[in-house]
């Protein structure tokens, strides 16, 4: 191990849909986490590993900080309060075309003390390019001790001086996990999660929000992997959105699913899918530990 090795929890915070997910996939050159430009896609702290000569950077992508309306909300907020106990260096995102008054709500709940670099994200989307220096100005006449930058996680703007301003901060320590890990989370995890961004992908207004996936099986087999998995609703009428007439919806999402898993496992897949409703789901405790929400 090289001296002076660095290593630490770099953790990113910000609204619903500021950019976290693709950040962290940017970051780790891996397509390790779900996106969707609809709200409240990433319902899990997960875990992303990049370690190279001189340093281990554990990436944590937290969920989206919103007032909880029930106890999935509530479980996904308590993720984001374990990643606050443990962050070495925080990343704050936030949509450079929305007012700072919402970003100031979100940085007063985390009353963040260790370093925090601020991302001023979606700039490609921003209308008048000119006003890029004005709000880095407020940001950082705001916020004096952060390293405060304006980016397009999604084009890829400025992302090029992320990794420096984050290796500034980051502790000398010892690598946490073994060199080839990338997440802490199995390949049933990310089956399950894949199935879940096609959900959002495909169908509209409620259902990818009443919507949980449980990978049943996984059995690993020579040629193929033979997976099930069970998509949960709250309602009957949801159900019957999913399979969609003469189960074509249901059809379109298995197909569109295997695509994304089978380029993930790099092996051809067998997927079943089965479609449950379980009323009231996400105020259910019991549920959503069968789920891993816990």
């Amino acid at each position: 191990m090289p001296e002076q090795f660095k290593s630490g929890f770099v953790n990113i915070f910000g609204a619903p849909n500021a950019g976290k997910s693709t950040l962290l996939n940017l970051l780790l050159g891996e397509r390790l986490v779900i996106i969707s430009p609809k709200v409240q896609t990433t319902r899990h702290r997960i875990l992303g590993i990049l370690t190279e000569p001189g340093y281990q950077i554990v990436f944590s992508d937290t969920p989206g900080i919103i007032e909880p309306k029930y106890k999935l909300h509530q479980k996904m907020m308590l993720q984001v309060k374990s990643a606050l106990e443990d962050a070495d260096v925080a990343i704050l995102m936030h949509d450079i075309n929305r007012p700072i008054e919402e970003f100031e709500l979100i940085s007063d709940q985390l009353k963040l003390k260790v370093p925090t670099i601020l991302l001023l994200n979606k700039t490609d989307v921003l209308k008048d390019k000119s006003t890029i220096d004005t709000s880095l100005n407020v940001y950082q006449e705001k916020y004096p001790k952060w390293d405060v930058l304006a980016i397009s996680a999604k084009k890829e703007i400025n992302t090029d001086k992320i990794m420096p301003l984050i290796l500034k901060h980051l502790p000398e320590g010892f690598a946490y996990y073994p060199d080839d890990s990338i997440s802490d989370r199995s390949q049933r995890f990310f089956v399950g999660e894949m199935i879940r961004e096609q959900i959002y992908s495909i169908y509209e207004e409620e259902i990818p929000y009443h919507a949980a996936v449980l990978v049943q099986s996984f059995e690993e087999k020579t040629t193929l992997d033979v997976i099930k998995a069970d998509i949960i609703v709250s309602r009957e009428t949801q159900k019957m959105i999913l399979l969609g007439k003469g189960g074509s919806m249901i059809k379109q999402l298995g197909i569109n699913s295997r695509k994304v898993i089978e380029e993930f496992l790099q092996k051809k897949v067998h997927l079943e899918l089965f479609v449950k409703v379980r009323p009231k789901w996400r105020d259910n405790d019991n549920y959503l530990k069968e789920y891993g929400y816990n």
